[in-house]
Order: structure tokens, then sequence, then C-alpha cells
């Protein structure tokens, strides 16, 4: 073969090299082909066959393909590992390029560029999650942030400095980042699990942006969405240009773009959004998450809006209490929240629906969605009284005014359609009389070419021949050769058309003739069901901002009712929301630890909190040792604080929670090994955080500062911490530690008070009550906790003789605690423990049948006997 690329392979080259970066899926009929280094890495990543296809410069060429109807799969899986996708689709007939010569390659482009961030396809999405698209943009001093979820149409921005962005991008945790060449956000975008894309600084141009933004939404001016600086005009034009060009001009339909104000939401970096495992536990997984614990909606909506509220707990009071007063609605009726909840069990995704046609990516089903989910809309208003509350009445106010669109799909539509919209039946009978005709022509040709096999058989003399029909011959009459004679003898009659090895086919003139009309007859139907389509899909369209805050109802009243469910069956109550700097728990609860120990059957032990900051700092000091439940009690007055900005009711007897304007946690420990830094100093690092930014409305949560260094560095780094938070912070703050010193702070320190886990020592073992008191602890029962862990036996009693040895050091007042070590005997294992005997065994297995209680004097008497003679001793 010729080194000279054949001119398929030429136009497979030429795209590829016009869409770098990205794997090449090119159609060629059934099959999506994939040629050279892409087919390489697809076949690696997809574990399917690598195969060769000609040369080219003297190596063969690598393939491998994917058949296109199970593409999508293949495709969720090459997005997974972070590659992105060019769909390359054959534009016109095969049968058109061969009319132009036998070397006519058939036309093809790329139709669409599949990234992480770009994704519509409901087999490519988690329901119960956002998949948003960012851009960072920078502007001379200013800087911003823009997001936008293609799936559900939201598209949002905010100013965003860059000390801020971690935090954000924390908090919205979007699949792909759009930046500038050269912008270094590398790691930025690697911690919040992020592909990053660099643009070109064009792509960035704030005056580019107005001007994209504006012909988006087909106006003059922005000025109607809000006032936006230029660097939020960047960030958002680079969105829509992005989008331009991997939709290929197919532009999603976006919502007007909101303006994120600064400081609407509770501040939370991403160090505790991971100590506090708000959406995700530390392990990597949902489970074991605040937001697996309550998640408690019933639609894929509102569980996205219950995943953004947990995220961005509000600060807007009336906002809050508007929204607890329509849990605090669902909970004094349950009947009406029981009722709204059936009903919203059967309200479809209608956002991700309306982007799926608005792409021209959506099927009859999707339609079919707008119209179930619009139809339960209605329902669900008209269950809500008339007195409800506003968030209610509001949302039943946006679920109303469709019957127009629903008549529409009802009428047009089947109950159950198909999913794509080429395979027809999804219109409705007699809901167009030109469709009904032409379906009564196709379905009567069955009838009338089963008369006409009858006809052919009794005229033949032939019972077994059959009229069949494939793609290359159309109808034709098929029978064995044994009859082939008898049928040629009849030529007038039957046309030869074929012969294979064991069949001999026919066809007459009438039967062509019946042939075309039935041929017509089903490429009509199905043209007049794609015209159809195309109207009902115009008209949904037309309605898409009606629907669409239809949508966000529905997602509203699934997370009051999630939220009301959730209270009425776990005994939470509404917490007070104000504007001071109260903070007072009674009886409060960690809802994921509580859920895990209802599954075991165990019981929650409920804690008071009180950290009411007048003019003065509030900070708990609290003490206790190691598995009491420190850290628990920490973490679960934090959940508190961003449930009820979170407009919930709490895991709590009754609560009093003044804003909190940031929350802050430094609790557990792990390295940073891919940026060089131990558990110390990733601890250190987290705490200069919280030291230079904690304002006094913050609420802080601090485990076992300076634990990573030695002892006295560490007390001291700690006794710092805290003599900072509390004169310049001067926040409401939990501090556990294991220093048992700084009790002795609470002397010195008007705003802090001893606070102990309590504990129980019995015959030498600790018993954890987790109870939370006032006090301090007198000592950290380390020992005791390792033994509990299983160390060795020897291991245990040699720490409590070095313990000992140290204690009484310091109460003697030695000077050197090395002094008192080398006083100590040496260490010596425990010897092994002696192999058991066959005759232990035996004893082992008699004493499993033993039930003392049932034992008469006797026998008991002769049991001892036979045991004695099991281990070997003479009685």
């Amino acid at each position: 073969m010729s080194d000279q690329p054949t001119p398929m392979m030429a136009q497979y080259l030429a795209i590829r090299e016009a869409n770098p970066g990205a794997l090449l899926f090119y159609r060629m009929g059934d099959f999506y082909e994939m040629f050279f280094d892409d087919a390489v890495a697809a076949a690696s990543a997809l574990d399917i066959a690598l195969t060769r296809r000609g040369t080219h410069e003297g190596q063969p060429i690598p393939m491998c393909g994917v058949p296109v109807h199970a593409a999508e799969s293949y495709l969720l899986t090459l997005i997974r590992k972070g590659f992105r996708v060019a769909i390359a689709e054959q534009m016109e007939d095969p049968a058109e390029a061969k009319k132009r010569g036998s070397k006519s390659v058939v036309a093809r482009d790329v139709v669409r560029l599949v990234t992480p961030g770009t994704l519509t396809e409901e087999s490519l999405l988690e329901a119960r999650r956002h998949n948003f698209l960012a851009a960072f943009a920078t502007v001379r001093e200013e800087s911003a942030l823009a997001w936008v979820d293609i799936s559900t149409g939201a598209f949002q921005v905010m100013d965003c400095p860059l000390p801020r962005l971690a935090p954000e991008l924390a908090r919205l945790a979007p699949r792909e980042l759009l930046a500038a060449q050269g912008a270094g956000l590398d790691d930025l975008a690697a911690d919040a699990g992020a592909a990053l894309t660099d643009l070109v600084a064009g792509a960035f141009d704030s005056a580019g942006g107005a001007r994209r933004l504006c012909a988006l939404y087909g106006v003059e001016t922005l000025d109607g969405f809000g006032s936006f600086s230029r660097a939020e005009l960047s960030a958002m034009g680079a969105i829509v240009d992005y989008l331009d060009m991997t939709q290929k001009g197919r532009l999603p339909l976006l919502r007007p773009p909101v303006r994120e104000r600064s400081g609407a939401a509770m501040q939370i970096d991403a160090a505790t959004r991971r100590n506090l495992e708000l959406t995700q536990s530390l392990s990597g997984g949902r489970d074991g998450s605040l937001l697996s614990a309550i998640d408690r909606t019933v639609t894929a909506a509102g569980a996205r809006l219950l995943e953004r509220r947990i995220s961005a707990p509000g600060r807007d009071l009336s906002l809050i209490r508007a929204r607890q007063d329509a849990v605090a609605m669902l909970v004094d009726d349950p009947r009406l929240a029981a009722d709204q909840r059936e009903a919203l069990g059967r309200v479809p995704d209608i956002d991700r629906a309306l982007s799926r046609l608005a792409l021209d990516r959506g099927g009859p089903r999707d339609l079919a969605a707008i119209r179930a989910g619009l139809t339960q809309g209605a329902a669900i208003a008209d269950r809500l009284p008339e007195d409800a509350a506003q968030v209610l009445a509001d949302a039943a106010r946006d679920l109303t005014g469709h019957d127009g669109l629903i008549r529409l799909l009802d009428d047009a539509l089947v109950a159950e359609p198909p999913l794509l919209a080429r395979d027809g039946g999804f219109v409705a009978p007699e809901y167009d009389d030109d469709l009904d005709r032409t379906r009564r022509l196709r379905d009567e040709g069955r009838g009338v070419i089963a008369g006409m096999q009858a006809e052919y058989a009794a005229k033949a003399g032939v019972q077994s021949l059959k009229i069949r029909h494939n793609n290359v011959l159309g109808y034709f009459i098929e029978t064995t050769a044994i009859h082939a004679d008898r049928m040629r003898a009849m030529s007038d009659i039957f046309i030869h058309r074929q012969t294979t090895a064991n069949q001999i086919r026919f066809t007459t003139v009438e039967l062509s003739e019946l042939e075309t009309r039935i041929l017509n007859a089903r490429d009509r139907a199905l043209e007049i069901e794609r015209d159809i389509f195309a109207r009902l899909r115009a008209a949904v369209l037309d309605r898409a901002a009606a629907i669409g805050q239809a949508a966000r109802a529905l997602a509203e009243i699934d997370l009051a009712a999630a939220f009301a469910d959730i209270a009425t069956g776990e005994g939470w109550t509404r917490p007070r929301v104000d504007d001071s700097r109260a903070f007072q728990v009674e009886g409060g609860r960690h809802p994921a630890v509580e859920r895990a120990l209802k599954r075991k059957a165990e019981s929650f032990v409920a804690n008071d909190c009180d950290l009411t900051a007048g003019d003065t700092p509030a900070i708990w000091l609290l003490t206790g040792p190691n598995m009491a439940g420190k850290s628990t009690f920490l973490r679960q007055n934090a959940l508190i604080a961003v449930l009820a900005q979170a407009g919930a009711f709490v895991p709590a007897r009754r609560a009093h929670i003044g804003m909190v304007s940031q929350l802050f946690s430094r609790v557990g420990a792990a390295d940073d090994l891919a940026r060089g830094r131990s558990t110390f100093m990733v601890e250190m690092v987290e705490t200069a955080a919280i030291l230079n930014q904690a304002d006094d409305h913050a609420l802080v949560i601090l485990d076992e500062i300076g634990r990573g260094t030695a002892t006295w560095d560490g007390l001291s780094i700690a006794w710092a911490v805290m003599e900072h938070l509390h004169a310049v912070n001067r926040c409401r703050a939990l501090f556990a530690t294991h220093y048992h010193e700084m009790t002795a702070l609470t002397a010195r320190l008007d705003g802090v008070e001893n606070a102990t886990v309590a504990v129980r020592e019995w015959e030498g073992d600790v018993i954890f009550l987790h109870e939370v008191r006032k006090g301090a602890a007198d000592r950290s029962y380390g020992v005791q906790v390792a033994r509990l862990a299983g160390l060795p036996a020897s291991v245990v009693d040699r720490a409590r003789e070095v313990l000992d040895a140290l204690e009484s050091g310091e109460r003697e007042g030695a000077a050197r605690p090395a002094a008192l070590i080398d006083d100590l005997p040496l260490f010596r294992a425990a010897p092994p423990a002696p192999a058991r005997s066959a005759a232990s065994g035996r004893l082992d297995a008699r004493m499993k049948d033993v039930h003392p209680d049932t034992l008469s004097p006797r026998q008991a008497l002769d049991l001892i006997y036979e045991l004695k003679a099991l281990s070997g001793e003479q009685p």
C-alpha cells in the first residue's frame, strides 16, 4: 500500500488536526472508529480490542471502534477518565457520495465536543447532582467566577478574588474549569476535582463577552439583568464562547445570569467542607456525609437544591425564616405533606428534559416528561391551602397557567412514547388526520400482504410459499429449491429475482406496486411525526421560561417536604435564627452518626452547647480521652448551624443560632504528599487560615491543635492559638485538646469555659459516657484506650510502668524525664503463649454443650469427673 493516505484517512487526519486535545469518534456506518494514538488510548481506557487498518508512513495504523447505539456508555467511561471526545458524524447519505464517483468520501464534520462540563445526556449525568462548568477571569485588579449547568440552564456569576477561588470551587465542585492560558490554576482545579481547560486570552475579553451575552439573549444591553463588572462579563463571555465552540453553534437554553452578592451565604472553606463531610465523606463517597444522612427528597431537582443549600447556607434572615415557615406548615399538617410527597414522586426531571429539547438532543420522552411534570405540578398547587406559607404560595403560583400546553401535549402524545423521534409511534391516534390515513395504509398493507401470500400459495400449489422482506430486495416471494421448477413454469405471474443455497426468490408486478405504496406510507408517516415533534418542541421552547420557573417551584416544595419529613421522623425542632451572637443548643445530635448508630440499634447521647457571646468571645475548652466523642460533639454543633441557615429544622430539643458568617473546622489530620506537606504542616496551614480570616460572627471548631510536634512545642502553639481566638478573632469556638495544662486559661480569659467528656473507670477499664459536662478532665486515659484498641498486653503494661514513673517524677519535681526512664528496668517481651494441647481442644468442645442452669447436683458431679478425664488427669 502507498504511504499516501487514502481519501478517507486524509479526511480523518484533517478533522483530527482541527480538534486537538480530544479523541475523535469518526462515524463509519454503525460504528464510531478511532485511529492512531486515539485508538491506542481509547482501547486501553475502554478495555476493547485494538486492531489494524492499512499503513501510514510505513507503519500499521492502530484502530478500534464502538457501536453507535452503545456510544453513550463508552463516552461516560472516557469522560470519567479525563478524556474529551469530538463526535464526527456523516453529514450526508453514503449513496450521495457514491454518485460523485468511486473515490468520493462521505462528508463528515464534528457536530459536538463532549467535555466533562458540557454533558446533557441522562445516562452521562448524575440525576441528583449538578454538573457545573465554571470559568475564572481576571481583568486588571478584578477577578470573577462564573458557572453554568447546561443540563438545567442555571447561570450564575460573582466577584471572586483569587484567595476566595479555592473555597468557591470546593462549594460548587465543578466538573470543568475554564481559565486563561498560563493562569496557574492547575493545583486549585485538581483539589476541586475539576478538569482544567486552558483557553486563549481572547476568549476572556470583557467587551467581547458583553456582545456574546447580548446576542445570546437577544437584547441590546445587559442592564435588565443587573450590573456586572468587567471581570464578571469576561468570565460569562468565556463560558458562552466555549459552549458555542463545543456545541458547534447550537447553544443551550440558559437562564439570564444571576449575580451572587458577596456575603449572601455562610463562608465555608475547602478544609472545613472536607472535615465536616457536608456533601462527601472523608472516604470519598456520598454515604456517611451530612447530605446522605438528611436527603429525603423524592425528585432529582429537589436533591440538587438540597445540595446547593447545604453547600451554601444562607445569611438572609427573612429568607431563612420564610423557608422555615414552609417546613413548619408541612410538619403541622402531616396528611398534606404525605400527599405532596406522593405527587412529587411522579415528577420527572423537567429541567434536564427542557435542556435536551433546546439543544435538539431530546426526544418524545422529554416532551412526555414536560407533560407529566406540569400535570403533577398543577395537582400539587391545587392541594395547597390558600393560606400556605409564602414559599409554598409562591411555588404554587409558578405551577399554574400551563393548561394550554398540557392539553396540547396530552392530545398529541401517546401515554408511553418511544425514546427517539425517528422511531415514530409517539403521536396519539386522531391527533392528525393525514397521519391517521397514512398509518392505515401502512398497517393495512400487512394484512394485504398476508392475503396475497395465501393467494399465491394456492395458485402455485406450494403451501410453504412465504412473502418476506429485507432492506436489499424489499418484498419478495420465497420458496424452497424443490418447488422452483413449478414456480418458473408460471413465469407470466412469478418473476425470478434471486437464487440462494436453499431458497429461490420471486416477485410479481402486483407485489412491486404494493411495496411502493406501503414503503411510501411508512416513510410518509415518519415524516409527518417528525414535523409534529418539531411543532411540539417549538411550543415547549416558547414557554421555556415559565416551565423553568415551574421546575424550580417543584424543587422548592420537594425540599420543604423533605425537611418536614426528617423533622417529623427524627424529632428535629425549629431553631430560632437571628442576627445575634447567640449559640445555644439543647440536646444536640449528629445526624450522620445518629443514623449510623440506629442501624446498629444503638442510641445517640445528646449534648448541650452554649457559646452565646455578648461583648466577649465565647469559647469552650473541651478535654477528655480519645474515643470519648469530642470530635463528634464539635462537628454536630457546626452541622446544626449549617442546617439552621439552610432553612431546615435541626437535630436538637431546642436551638438558638445567631447568624454565623463563617464556619471554620480544623478536625482530623492528613498528609499532603503531593505538595510536600506533613500532617503538622497541613494542620498549621489550616489553622493560619482560620486565625487570619475569622470574624466575630464566625463559628470555629478546633481539635487537637499542636499534636503533630513535640509536646511542649504543641502546647505552646495551642496556647497561643487559644489566646488569639479570644483576643483578636473574638468569635464563638469549640477548642478540643489533650493538653490539660490549658485548662488554666479559664482563670485568665473571661470568655473561655472548661468542658469535658465524661468517662468512668471500672476494674482497670474505661467506660465512655459520651456526655459533655462543665469542668476539666484530670487525665487522657490514653493507656486504657490503647488496651481497648488491642495492643499486646506487654506493651500496655510497659506503658503503664513508664506513665507511672513520669507522673511520679513530675509530682516529686524531677529535673529530667530521661533520668526517670533510665531507672526503669529494660523492656522484656512477654513469653509466647503455650500451644494449645489436644486435651484443651476436647475440653473446649465439651464445655460448649454444658448448660449450668439445667444441671442437677448429681449431673454436675459427674461432669467434673468427665472433664478431669478429658484433661488427662486421673479422677
